[in-house]
């Protein structure tokens, strides 16, 4: 499995469509200060599922947006698509080519779309958590990263050393599976609770019902009287 190629448009600095082709091996992106380096880092994060407008550099994700300039507008949107080889299988899914895409508009509204097709950002997540390019995006070396690691409480390092031997996702699922048992849990509880306050209500509400029918027993009694007097 490799990165095959990287489509920008309307991402931060790449108000046109631009595509990075990248080859087995080692692929080096270079530029003076100031052409965009670090913004194709940030756009293969950001397709990845980064949710986090600091470590994009932003003070907002819509910041991703093209912000236009004094010879050209802001544009309304910023997508990009993500293609990557997987002739060897390493991405659980029936395709040897798999292109992630994912889509912010300046009103908040955003897609994701695996292969064309549309998804959830829980999808792309699964879809690469065994590969190394989760979301904790340990792939993505920035400055001071090393740090971070070096700096990270026993619990964060487990959560690397899961991910990247592909547990996590399996993790995450039983937590998901956990929390849905609670809910249901705490729904019988509360069918129980309504269960029992019926059929505390259900023994007067039966003498009521008692009461009733005798009632009417006694109204049909009156009414077949009071018919035999009329016809004498």
């Amino acid at each position: 499995m490799h990165l095959k190629s990287l489509t920008l448009k309307g991402f931060k600095s790449f108000a046109q469509p631009t595509t990075f082709q990248f080859e087995t091996g080692v692929t080096c992106v270079v530029g003076p200060n100031g052409s965009g380096k670090s913004n194709v880092v940030d756009a293969l994060a950001w397709v990845m599922g980064e949710q986090g407008a600091k470590t994009l550099r932003g003070g907002k994700m819509e910041d991703v947006i093209f912000a236009g300039t004094s010879t050209r507008g802001p544009l309304g949107r910023a997508e990009v698509t993500l293609t990557i080889d997987n002739a060897d299988g390493a991405l659980p899914i029936d395709y040897t080519e798999v292109a992630i895409r994912r889509t912010l508009f300046r009103n908040g509204g955003s897609e994701y779309a695996i292969n064309g097709t549309s998804c959830r950002l829980l999808d792309v997540q699964e879809l690469l958590s065994d590969s190394g390019l989760g979301r904790e995006m340990h792939v993505i070396v920035g400055q001071g990263r090393l740090d971070n690691v070096l700096r990270a409480t026993p619990e964060e390092r487990r959560g690397f050393i899961e991910e990247a031997a592909g547990i996590l996702k399996h993790r995450r699922r039983k937590e998901r599976t956990l929390r849905k048992l609670e809910g249901m849990q705490a729904n019988l509880t509360r069918l129980n609770d309504l269960a029992g306050e019926i059929r505390r209500q259900l023994k007067p509400l039966g003498r009521q019902a008692e009461v009733a029918r005798q009632a009417q027993t006694v109204a049909a009694v009156v009414r077949d009287a009071r018919a035999r007097l009329v016809a004498d």
